[in-house]
């Protein structure tokens, strides 16, 4: 009987601790609930700008960031702390694959999932909020889709094949979705753009005059990029006519100017862009606060590791994670480029007041436009916002999609001078734009994808070209700012290592393929 009345009591209070623990949820919603008022609408588009592929721009002080990686592989940058960073070295040493990097493209694959994830929820359950105006309804969408499109193009470039969601997830059926062909994820990432084009409603505005809230130029600049690499490989889908159009859209808005330099190369365009993040170059910007959210350490990485001991600096570490090599630093022309010149997009000497003596500093060349004076040496924060698309990078594709669809002509040839007589600030532009005139298509070309080192060697563009176009940089120190191009197949690069087809695209997590049995495997992974 005791025996019986103590298995009651303890049933009892076993029922009694349900209860107690059985609480009802009071800050979880539905999706029904959640979109129940236009700041959920908001809210759910809002949240797109901080999830997936916008935070790879963000770095770390020892590995950099995701957006790096291309850098790493192509040989053409380096990493102080790459002994402690698998990534880097398995990058350089062509040794990746889908076992000894499975964290790190777990990493990316999850975010840019996450992030499409949220844009599909978005996108179906926008036109359903009460109290949103037409014209709300719309310019949400474009945006979700834009972050949809945004996360799959660097999805398919990254992976090549890869799963294709649309719908919103309502349960755990078809979870194990296949590999989708490279060329159905680009339709869809160009149905998505045209969309946030055509249908969306947004102004045509630089994203600093649209309170940083992507617009009908942001849209169409990623459209026009879009197109631009799928007329290369691996889809060869011939679009050049359809980039052009698209980067004609900026263009001829009239709303986009190329930043001017002041009077001083201290004032130059480039030192305007260091410094200023409201200028109408800047189509597409990754917002910062160093009061909400800063990109803490970009700051950091413009000095070698050895900076550290210097004690002058409000971080704790500094390491030049994205170290450019002699290799990178050659495309330039030491006397007609300004770029290359010190203090412009980079640097190797600093020079500060230790009392009163004055020191001055030397060290291998390193990054200088992420160089932000205050957060170094007064509050240790940084929120100056990353630029992921110029306006320089629109008359690039430009020029380069006009060649290849119309012919060389005076328009495509004046896109280009534009960009390189800003460089080249000692020579007038019509010297320029006489030297490009006469040349073949093949040869025009062939100038864009200079320019574009050149101009975006800071801003990750470097393998992504490689992989559109199939040909690498070479360049040597006897012929400063001249380049020719080899097969990328085959290439040897700085570390001695020859590339392979397979290294155009990464291998995918195999812990991501333990997940999810029906994802196959990259060719030579």
């Amino acid at each position: 009987m005791k025996k019986l009345l103590i298995l009651m009591m303890a049933l009892g209070f076993l029922a009694s601790c349900d209860d107690f623990l059985a609480e009802e949820p009071r800050s979880e919603m539905s999706v029904d609930q959640f979109f129940s008022y236009p700041s959920h609408a908001y809210n759910a588009v809002n949240v797109l700008y901080r999830t997936g592929a916008p935070t790879f721009y963000s770095s770390g002080v020892y590995g950099g960031s995701r957006a790096m990686l291309g850098g790493y592989i192509s040989g053409l940058f380096d990493n102080d702390y790459k002994g402690q960073e698998v990534h880097v070295q398995h990058s350089q040493n062509l040794t990746l694959t889908g076992d000894n990097l499975a964290g790190y493209f777990d990493g990316a694959w999850d975010a840019c999932y996450l992030a499409i994830s949220r844009a599909n929820l978005a996108v179906a359950n926008i036109a359903e909020t009460p109290d949103l105006t037409d014209s709300e309804i719309k310019q949400l969408e474009a945006e979700a889709r834009f972050f949809r499109a945004f996360n799959y193009y660097y999805l398919v470039k990254t992976f090549g094949d890869v799963p294709l969601i649309l719908d919103a997830y309502n349960s755990l059926d078809n979870l194990y979705v296949e590999r989708t062909p490279v060329a159905q994820v680009y339709n869809q990432i160009i149905d998505d753009l045209k969309y946030a084009v055509d249908q969306g409603g947004l102004d045509n505005l630089p994203m600093p005059a649209n309170d940083f809230r992507v617009s009908k130029a942001t849209a169409a600049t990623l459209l026009a990029d879009v197109y631009l690499n799928i007329s290369g490989y691996p889809v060869q889908n011939n679009s050049y006519a359809e980039a052009a159009t698209a980067a004609r859209q900026v263009i001829n808005s009239g709303n986009f100017s190329l930043i001017a330099h002041g009077a001083t190369e201290s004032e130059s365009a480039y030192n305007v862009m260091r410094l200023s993040d409201v200028e109408d170059e800047y189509i597409y910007s990754i917002e910062y606060d160093a009061s909400i959210s800063e990109n803490y350490w970009q700051p950091a990485i413009c000095y070698p590791n050895s900076a550290t001991a210097w004690g002058i600096f409000k971080y704790s570490i500094t390491n030049n994670a994205y170290k450019p090599m002699p290799e990178l630093l050659w495309i330039y022309d030491d006397e007609k480029d300004l770029r290359i010149q010190e203090k412009q997009f980079f640097h190797s000497s600093l020079t500060y007041m230790d009392g009163d003596e004055e020191v001055t500093k030397t060290f291998e060349i390193s990054p200088y436009l992420w160089h932000n004076d205050e957060a170094l040496f007064e509050t240790g924060k940084n929120n100056k916002d990353m630029v992921v698309y110029r306006y320089a990078e629109v008359l690039l594709i430009a020029a380069e999609a006009i060649a290849q669809s119309e012919g060389v002509t005076s328009e495509a040839i004046g896109y280009l001078a534009d960009v390189r007589a800003r460089a080249y600030w000692q020579t007038d532009r019509s010297d320029i734009v006489a030297e490009l005139t006469g040349l073949s298509v093949d040869e025009f070309v062939k100038e864009v994808w200079k320019e574009r080192l050149r101009e975006l060697s800071l801003e990750y563009r470097i393998w992504a070209d490689v992989q559109r176009t199939h040909m690498f940089p070479v360049t040597n120190e006897a012929n400063k700012g001249e380049v020719t191009f080899d097969n990328v197949v085959g290439h040897t690069t700085v570390w001695g290592k020859t590339l392979a087809e397979k290294h155009l695209l990464f291998p995918i997590s195999e812990n991501e393929r333990q997940r999810n049995p029906n994802l196959t495997q990259n060719s030579g992974y």
